[in-house]
């Protein structure tokens, strides 16, 4: 169980440093801060932390690789590495997104 939180803990400590790398520090604290939701002992919570981490796949990590891969495109430089970089982000976050169903389970025991 322990890995499932910590997976689950460095996929939202990723989404926080991408909101600090671009100056949202309310959004970072907000990311950093949602692991710690897991003390609470409820499926609800659970539930919560799997879907914020599936929306951040959805509209952060892929806008945000389309956004950076035009953006190589337009200065004519390689992008290949940075797709392969940033759908390994994107596996990673739904991987973590669905260790939050191993929690569920060890929680009705």
């Amino acid at each position: 169980m322990w890995w499932r939180v910590t997976i689950i803990s460095l996929a939202y400590l990723l989404l926080g440093a991408h909101f600090l790398r671009f100056d949202q520090h309310i959004l970072a604290i907000i990311a950093i801060s949602l692991p710690l939701l897991m003390f609470i002992k409820h499926s609800f919570v659970y539930t919560l932390l799997k879907i914020g981490l599936l929306i951040s796949v959805i509209f952060v990590w892929a806008v945000t690789t389309f956004n950076f891969i035009n953006m190589r495109i337009a200065l004519e430089q390689s992008w290949l590495r940075l797709a392969i970089i940033m759908v390994s982000v994107m596996i990673f976050t739904v991987f973590a997104a669905f260790s939050t169903n191993g929690l569920n389970q060890k929680l009705r025991r």
